[in-house]
């Protein structure tokens, strides 16, 4: 018998001790009440709890958190009905703030979600709504995060997780965005078509450009060749001229020179030869000294008359 009242008081004192002993995890708090009022927020680590006249009365973790509002309606400035949810990512900061603030902080928070978001959308036309989510989302940010001080929340950050405009506004846009695709579409190809055609004009302007350049080329070098063939036969004219003064050639055949140069001049049809006098006469003169002195005849003289053979009379 006294051995079992021993055990039963181990058992007692066992379970008391278990019961004042406390291990507080990683990234949770305790808040401790002595006798109902508020007396001190155990940390992670061990911690001793007085039996009846310590009581906790709330374990909150301190790790950042998600808060995913459902879908509510937002009207617009120009009154269009949408459909909006949020995600606010919070953290508790201070334990004691977050268990004495509000009676229920997390309900609180998604509240003043709600009717901070309504009230910045309202400000805003639709497509502004469409087109700020940055905006809202950084101004539901600072107002959140400073209205929940009190509470000990700490709002790192809010977004817009859908907009959902009524199908009729979803038609509209879908057919506004195809006819703005279509319009550029069809500046795309007026571009691409003017940008051909300037090309088109440039290439024809080139080319016009290198053809009257080489046409130019090409009579310069035609007009340079004429010019150095004339200056050849000059010059071998001239050549020829002189050797001929040099060799000790009279005048006579000088002139008979010049005559025959005319003579060459006049092959073309319908060409006319004016002979200077001097010419005629020194013509003249050498065509009397070349019969006189048979200089230059290239005449056969005619053949002797053949002897007339006769008959003979025995043989008739």
């Amino acid at each position: 018998m006294v051995f079992f009242i021993i055990a039963l008081v181990l058992i007692a004192i066992g379970s008391l001790c278990s019961a004042c002993v406390k291990i507080v995890p990683q990234t949770y708090e305790y808040v401790i009440e002595f006798l109902g009022k508020y007396k001190t927020t155990w940390k992670a680590g061990l911690h001793f709890k007085l039996p009846v006249v310590e009581k906790i009365i709330n374990k909150v973790t301190v790790k950042e958190q998600v808060l995913d509002s459902p879908p509510q309606p937002v009207i617009t400035k120009d009154n269009v009905t949408m459909q909006i949810d949020t995600v606010i990512y919070y953290s508790i900061y201070d334990a004691k703030l977050y268990a004495y603030g509000a009676v229920n902080p997390i309900s609180a928070l998604a509240n003043l979600a709600a009717t901070t978001l309504r009230n910045l959308v309202g400000e805003l036309e639709l497509d502004g709504t469409l087109t700020s989510r940055d905006t809202i989302n950084a101004k539901m940010t600072e107002i959140l995060d400073e209205a929940t001080d009190k509470w000990g929340i700490k709002v790192n950050r809010v977004e817009l997780k859908n907009i959902i405009p009524p199908a009729e506004i979803q038609n509209a846009m879908e057919k506004q965005m195809k006819a703005e695709r279509d319009r550029r579409e069809t500046l795309l190809q007026a571009e691409g078509h003017k940008a051909a055609a300037i090309t088109r004009a440039e290439g024809d302007k080139q080319a016009m450009i290198l053809a009257a350049e080489g046409e130019r080329d090409a009579r310069i070098a035609r007009a340079e060749g004429e010019a150095k063939a004339i200056f050849l036969a000059k010059k071998a004219e001239a050549d020829g001229l002189r050797a001929l003064k040099e060799a000790g050639v009279d005048a006579a055949v000088l002139e008979i020179k010049k005559y025959e140069a005319l003579v060459a001049m006049s092959n073309g049809k319908a060409s006319k030869i004016i002979v200077p006098t001097d010419a005629v006469e020194m013509t003249k003169a050498n065509v009397m000294f070349s019969e006189i002195s048979g200089l230059g005849d290239v005449t056969q003289p005619a053949p002797d008359e053949a002897p007339v053979v006769k008959d003979d009379p025995c043989c008739d």
